[in-house]
């Protein structure tokens, strides 16, 4: 991605967090950042093809984030037990 956006700063943190047990909220603020942006183009005619496209991968990116975090987790708990 040539071009950066304001949410693109908070969508990496949540990429190259190393510590899992951080990653849901990381998750969360990007997420909350992307929405903050989706409202923002919706209000001025829904911006760039360009930032709509990188919105949907970075969307499409969190929810396998999300997916993998929560794997992590439930292999924490049996370990745990």
């Amino acid at each position: 991605m040539n071009t950066s956006y304001k949410w693109h700063d908070v969508y990496k943190a949540a990429l190259l967090e190393t510590d899992w047990s951080k990653m849901e909220e990381r998750i969360r603020t990007a997420e909350t950042a992307i929405e903050e942006r989706k409202r923002e183009l919706s209000q001025n005619r829904g911006g760039n093809p360009e930032e709509s496209d990188a919105i949907a991968g970075a969307i499409r990116s969190l929810n396998v984030l999300r997916m993998e975090a929560a794997s992590w987790s439930a292999r924490q708990s049996k370990e745990a037990s």
